[in-house]
């Protein structure tokens, strides 16, 4: 029995609110008090709903008739939290479901649990490809592996992969890129910064090392005849060659006298090992296509498995976190690491993240498509990279916060945005302003002569921000037609009207009765407004009227009805703003 008076109320307009099942309310109410416990009774929406949807699958196509729900349930835990105590949110969250209680105890006692093996010395790796700016995917690296080198005093490295010159060719700006967002991710420059196509020469050198110690041959098998030695289980003649014989190819590969396909260096393994991939896997093949930093210079380009696990000693990484779809890179790498006498780093894995607003993508995939015209530039507000997300507003807090929540798990999991999105609006809350934005407006005229005079609008409605907007009203303002459902409205923060058709009345300026209240702008202070929202693929445009008081390029509002929307571009003629989110 819910023993606050507020609680009570809130109870009762959920249950007249609710449309859907008995599983799906309690799913919802679950997931608000768990999310309410987690941050002392300012639970969050969509968090909510993220995690309702990710366990719910089935209830995605209907996230939007489902928000009325979340918010009435979240509002109603946060009212618990407030008025009986946080744990009065744990106790009856525990009658709902115990287990769902140890999420809020691993998140606070755990987090992001301590690295194994020697902590004396840290040094962690992000490696990106530069064919691309990042990504949100990227983020994850970025953000685990700098917390944990913070933690430890350690060091970071930000290594560009970029020794693929053909399937993946590197994108010049992409590196300056790269290094920007890795700083914004983090809060802080890497330590260091390698190019591996910098560093041809220790991976050629390693490689002609590996020859030399018959640790690795050249092989002149083609392709598909390896993959049928490789099935069988045997060993290619190539295997059998003197070292002599190895090493004159290995000179002819490198001075570019044998065509493209025509030898690769492997790695001598055991051809009956269990997993084929382990079986004499290739390190480096021949690519003639030039390389936007180092040009021609070089014909034989390694292949990620052996330029990682060659930098990483190089480097002295000591911890590698990566992908659980990785793990055959770490047995290639560990059996490179034997033959060459080295102890191979502690490494630790994480299991893929979809993010269900993007489904599939990829750097490369994102370029065909920016390449092809169906998206403006890598900063397009409908794409997942980091460029767009801080185009629209985003902090990198919020990434910081979303992936240290999520920590490092093997499990697969799906995401909305929601999640992230909630992440961000916790964040931005205190410090952005407040605008009004109407849509579809009508325009109202004074019956009056009188002149009303001015009105004192707070910048943040909790004074987190101080100071007032300050409206001069004239003869007219702008509402939203949608609101003309009545002829009795209350104007925000200011007045009572009543409506008689285009004109308007002042009834009174006290809040004197019920009657509903809305969002308008004085029409000597509005300006003809272009709102773009990014929805999937598509980004749907609508015009309206904004409140045009000291806006500012680039500062993300709040505005009523809304929620936050950056400022992206203003003239003499109109103000365009993107929407971040609700």
């Amino acid at each position: 029995m819910v023993k606050c008076q507020n609680c009570l109320v809130l109870s009762i307009v959920v249950a007249e609110k609710t449309e859907w099942g008995s599983d799906v309310s309690l799913a919802v109410r679950k997931y608000a008090l768990q999310n309410s416990l987690e941050y002392e009774g300012k639970g969050q929406s969509g968090s909510v709903l993220g995690r309702l949807l990710s366990e719910r699958e089935d209830l995605r196509s209907k996230a939007k008739s489902l928000m009325e729900l979340v918010h009435l349930e979240v509002i109603r835990a946060n009212s618990i939290a407030l008025e009986r105590g946080i744990e009065a949110v744990r106790l009856e969250l525990e009658s709902i479901d115990p287990s769902a209680v140890n999420r809020e105890k691993h998140r606070k006692n755990e987090g992001l649990r301590d690295l194994p093996g020697d902590t004396s010395e840290v040094v962690l790796r992000f490696a990106p490809n530069p064919n691309g700016p990042l990504s949100i995917g990227h983020s994850r690296g970025v953000v685990i592996n700098s917390k944990y080198a913070e933690d430890y005093e350690g060091k970071m490295v930000l290594r560009f992969d970029d020794t693929d010159t053909k399937v993946k060719p590197p994108l010049i700006e992409a590196y300056a890129w790269i290094e920007e967002e890795y700083e914004w991710l983090s809060g802080r420059p890497a330590d260091v910064i390698v190019k591996a196509s910098e560093r041809m020469p220790i991976y050629l050198k390693f490689a002609r090392k590996m020859i030399e110690k018959k640790l690795g041959y050249v092989c002149r098998c083609k392709a598909e005849d390896f993959r049928k030695i490789r099935e069988e289980k045997t060993n290619c003649h190539c295997r059998d060659r003197s070292t002599e014989e190895n090493l004159h190819d290995w000179e002819r590969m490198v001075d570019g006298k044998i065509v493209e396909g025509g030898a690769v260096v492997r790695v001598r393994t055991d051809m009956t090992l269990p997993n084929p991939a382990l079986r004499d896997w290739p390190a480096l093949r021949i690519q003639h296509s030039p390389h936007p930093l180092v040009g021609d210079r070089y014909k034989v380009w390694p292949l990620l498995d052996f330029q990682s696990a060659i930098e990483d000693h190089e480097q002295g990484v000591t911890h590698i976190i990566r992908g659980k779809d990785l793990m055959d890179s770490t047995r290639k790498q560990t059996i490179l690491y034997d033959n060459f006498g080295w102890t191979y780093p502690e490494t630790l894995y994480w299991g893929r993240v979809k993010v269900n607003e993007f489904g599939g993508f990829s750097t490369s995939s994102i370029r065909k498509s920016i390449e092809e015209g169906k998206f403006s530039d890598w900063k397009d507000p409908r794409l997942p990279t980091i460029k767009a997300l801080k185009e629209r507003g985003f902090e990198a807090q919020s990434l910081r916060e979303f992936w240290s929540d999520i920590g490092l798990t093997q499990k697969d999991i799906s995401i909305s945005m929601k999640t992230i999105e909630s992440f961000n609006s916790s964040i931005i809350d205190s410090k952005c302003e407040r605008r009004t934005f109407v849509s579809n407006p009508v325009e109202l005229d004074l019956e009056t002569e009188v002149k009303i005079g001015g009105v004192k609008i707070p910048r943040h409605p909790d004074k987190k921000i101080l100071g007032n907007r300050n409206w001069e009203i004239g003869k007219s303002i702008l509402i939203q037609s949608s609101d003309l459902d009545t002829e009795h409205l209350r104007l925000k923060d200011f007045a009572n009207i009543e409506i008689s058709g285009t004109n308007f009345s002042i009834h009174s300026y006290d809040r004197i009765d019920n009657r509903k209240i809305i969002h308008w702008i004085p029409s000597n202070l509005s300006k003809k407004c272009i709102l773009a929202i990014p929805i999937k693929e598509e980004l749907a445009e609508t015009t309206g009227f904004i409140e045009d008081f000291e806006l500012r390029i680039g500062e993300v509002y709040q505005f009523e009805r809304l929620g936050f929307a950056r400022v992206e571009s203003i003239d003499d003629e109109q103000v365009r703003i993107v929407w971040l989110h609700n």
